[in-house]
């Protein structure tokens, strides 16, 4: 598969490529270019260019390429689907879900565009300005780097180029390394449904060569990135050479809270929702549960039980519904956790195994509040460390211990404690009776510490990639 340059389907410069193989087989699906610093430039140069004339284009106009776009992506869905599963190791029923996400936001996407409308300061508002009247309108930033991990790719490309797009702004995709293929076929079908050269582009590489140099590229005016902390600090910094504006929605070790009335069997179906999907590799998945002592046991022994109904295996395979990491590097990294876990006091009392990309489904108990994991130390796999407390001020405590603020949760027949709750969890979003796995595309969604800057949503997003120009008639009245 190829970059799409000004668009063109383009080899690297010097014909260097990487090879993208399935994590659950080990066999390389298809190649990708290995993009060049040179390849890097001139795809921001083309942006420079390519955004001028995007952005003449009426909104109304660029609203029917985007729905051309998604009748496209109607038509390729099933391929798209089993181009996503293949490369990422996700079940083929989440890939076909992902890739249905894509009408539903682009549509989101179009509807809020369409009533950006600019606002009116009257005169006579303040002391001195009884004869001028203030107009603000809404501008495109320039070029946006769209910066998107391996977890959900298609999610975050409509989360980030949607508006971006419409906005009048030109995108550079940067995929994963390790699942390119499906965000290039997505780049290459808004090109065919018509945006103009240079508005969409996509570039193919290691991210600590390819991701850096877009970054550092001054002529870059927004950078919206999602992926690890360490990461997103580092193109924070590349940000800050040239002022760039920046949004990053970076990692997260959500608490997943059961006070002492909760509903035990809800939370363990929200716990299969929300740390097995996408075999645990999710931002917002909650990843440290706080169990009240009075319930941890039942809700162990329960939880346990449901997860041994769960078909794990090929993720191609229709029937599966946990598949693999997204590299065995990946598992391995689990598997240490898990290790490192166990040694600070914890007991697996089910799974705990790898083998090659598969890491099994894992429950460990009697996790002591003062373990990495209870903390900072973010398993990005299927894994369920329980962590007991006596009293909602230590679950308090012990969640906000965390330098990460992404999401929480909180299970409760009170809304009295589920609102105290909600306020005082030091984190981005709050979910009632619910895992912290929860994102719509209208919703804006960020954290707060070491999880992020700025949110995304239908609600939010235009804020990030737009300027606010005030115009002023001055004595007009």
């Amino acid at each position: 598969m190829k970059m799409i340059i000004d668009g063109k389907a383009v080899d690297a410069t010097g014909g260097a490529t990487i090879p993208v193989t399935n994590p659950a087989t080990g066999k390389v699906i298809d190649t990708v270019p290995a993009a060049s610093e040179a390849d890097v430039k001139l795809a921001v140069e083309k942006a420079k260019k390519g955004q001028k004339v995007w952005a003449k284009v009426p909104l109304h106009e660029k609203g029917d390429i985007l729905l051309k776009f998604v009748a496209l992506v109607e038509e390729n869905k099933e391929k798209l689907a089993r181009t996503l599963s293949d490369e990422t190791g996700k079940p083929i029923t989440e890939a076909r879900g992902e890739i249905a996400n894509i009408p539903i936001a682009f549509k989101g996407f179009i509807e809020k565009a369409k009533h950006l409308y600019g606002e009116v300061i009257p005169n006579g508002q303040e002391k001195n300005q009884e004869h001028h009247v203030l107009l603000t309108v809404r501008e495109p930033v320039g070029v946006v780097a769209c910066v998107i991990p391996f977890n959900f790719p298609c999610d975050l490309f409509d989360q980030k180029v949607a508006p971006a797009l419409l906005a009048g702004n030109a995108a550079i995709v940067k995929p994963s390394t390790d699942n390119p293929l499906t965000l290039c076929m997505l780049t290459e079908l808004l090109v065919i449904a018509g945006v103009t050269n240079g508005a969409i582009q996509v570039l193919t590489g290691r991210g600590s060569q390819v991701g850096n140099w877009l970054c550092q590229n001054p002529h870059v005016h927004a950078i919206t990135f999602t992926g690890s902390t360490e990461v997103g600090i580092e193109t924070y910094k590349n940000a800050a050479s040239h002022l760039a504006h920046v949004a990053l929605e970076l990692g997260g070790n959500d608490a997943f809270i059961v006070w002492k009335d909760g509903d035990v069997d809800l939370a363990v179906e929200e716990t299969i929702w929300g740390r097995m999907y996408n075999t645990g590799q999710v931002c917002c998945a909650s990843k440290r549960f706080l169990i009240h002592n009075s319930l941890k046991d039942a809700y162990a022994q329960k939880l346990v039980e449901r997860i041994r109904k769960i078909k794990f295996g090929d993720p191609a395979d229709d029937a599966t519904q946990l598949g693999c990491l997204i590299s065995e590097k990946a598992a391995m990294e689990v598997e240490r956790q898990v290790g490192l876990t166990v040694s600070q006091g914890g007991k697996i009392i089910l799974g705990g195994m790898r083998n090659g990309a598969f890491y099994e489904p894992t429950v460990i108990v009697n996790v002591p509040k003062t373990a990495d994991v209870a903390r900072d130390m973010e398993i990005f796999g299927p894994v369920v460390p329980i962590i007991g407390f006596d009293t909602l001020e230590e679950a308090m405590e012990i969640a906000n211990a965390s330098k990460f603020g992404l999401c929480g949760c909180i299970f409760t027949s009170d809304m009295k404690t589920a609102w105290k709750t909600a306020s005082q969890l030091e984190c981005g979003g709050v979910i009632i009776n619910g895992a912290s796995f929860f994102r719509s595309f209208e919703m804006p969604f960020g954290g707060y510490k070491y999880s992020g800057v700025g949110t995304e949503g239908v609600l939010s997003t235009f804020d990030e990639v737009t300027l606010v120009k005030t115009i002023v008639l001055k004595n007009i009245i």
